[in-house]
């Protein structure tokens, strides 16, 4: 590998990858597609053709740093490598590298599926990823492919056996909300705060039947704390209102859920034009009743929304995406997540990713910055 690139440790953690190629008349090597694939998606590339056309503008530079010195691949020729590259490897690269980031990841982990509409055409199906997503520095931990929405719970099993819970506390949407989801969090010495819906019928009856009254008493009557916030921006006024209960002894599924430490209801009415409109949902934890912090942890769960799944389809056309032949679209997602973390480890800066795109496009010392090449 050549000496410039050596030096970054995204590159050589998806150097490692076994080449699906056959070894015989390669003009390119595995370190020519990786590399420039990800410095060309993390300039806006976000297809086959605009990752070779990249390529090819910027080769002269690219040559300098050691990378395709017989010249820029086409379009077919990254789409046979995607297309074949075991995406099993590639995800465990992702991890691999995700893991040298450790240092930076917070306490609070939040899992949730993400599907891409344009995948799906004839024979198939569309791509559904599990992303796990550390919510204090908004990094991408890892993903993995499941069999559409329905496999969601699988994919969210295999996930937490490879992540590293000590200490924090997983959240997760009702998909989520099982008993050997809780027996696996707890085994890893984590905690989790999981949503409950009607797939947990008679838990979530009970629970929502106990706030229901527990809201329209004082929190000393019910037992629960409370606490609260308000946010007006342009004339939108919310309002987040959190009970949690700690004393559950008479919650019959209690000792059924592994860890079981309280239960935690979320209210949030938006006040808009003289229009009020209000949600209410409930969630079970093992962490111990604790209103304000419950309420942030399920406040910041729903950045996995904001900062990785809308960034996806608006920053890098997630769901414009129409690569679906082979492993190709579940390779170029861990490109775009992958690329994702790298923007925003650049924290000095103080612009939207999509800036930072185009700043990496225009400056190359700023590029070569980003993936630890000073």
């Amino acid at each position: 590998m050549n000496t410039v690139m050596s030096k970054s440790p995204i590159i050589v953690a998806f150097s490692k990858l076994p080449d699906p190629r056959r070894s015989r008349n390669q003009l390119y090597s595995l370190e020519d597609l990786v590399s420039s694939s990800i410095l060309a998606t993390i300039c806006t590339c976000n297809d086959y053709y605009e990752i070779s056309d990249w390529t090819k503008a910027h080769l002269d530079w690219l040559q300098s740093l050691g990378i395709c010195p017989n010249g820029a691949p086409s379009h077919d020729t990254y789409e046979r490598f995607f297309r074949y590259l075991d995406a099993t490897c590639f995800q465990e690269c992702f991890f691999e590298w995700t893991r040298l980031l450790k240092a930076k990841v917070s306490k609070g982990i939040a899992i949730d599926g993400k599907t891409s509409c344009n995948s799906k055409d004839g024979k198939y199906s569309p791509l559904h990823m599990v992303s796990a997503f550390a919510t204090e520095h908004s990094l991408v931990l890892g993903q993995l492919k499941t069999n559409g929405k329905g496999g969601e719970l699988s994919g969210i099993k295999r996930l937490i056996e490879i992540l590293d819970l000590q200490g924090a506390v997983v959240t997760i949407d009702a998909a989520g909300c099982h008993k050997i989801v809780t027996e696996q969090v707890i085994k890893k010495k984590g905690d989790y705060l999981l949503c409950l819906k009607g797939n947990q019928g008679h838990l979530h009856a009970e629970v929502k039947n106990f706030f229901d009254q527990a809201i329209d008493i004082e929190p000393a009557e019910s037992n629960c704390e409370y606490w609260s916030t308000e946010e007006k921006v342009k004339g939108r006024l919310e309002k987040r209102e959190v009970w949690t209960c700690g004393d559950i002894d008479w919650l019959p599924q209690k000792n059924e859920w592994k860890g079981l430490s309280s239960i935690v209801c979320v209210k949030r009415s938006v006040i808009e034009k003289d229009k009020t409109t209000s949600e209410t949902r409930c969630f079970i934890s093992s962490l111990k009743a604790n209103a304000e912090h419950q309420g942030e942890i399920i406040r910041g769960h729903w950045g996995i929304e904001n900062s990785l799944h809308w960034q996806l389809d608006v920053t890098y056309r997630e769901d414009l995406s129409r690569v679906r032949k082979g492993n190709g679209a579940e390779n170029l997602t861990v490109l775009r997540r992958a690329t994702l973390n790298i923007l925003r480890s650049d924290k000095k800066a103080t612009d939207s990713l999509k800036r930072r795109q185009l700043k990496a496009s225009w400056c190359r010392k700023y590029l070569l910055e980003l993936i630890g090449i000073n």
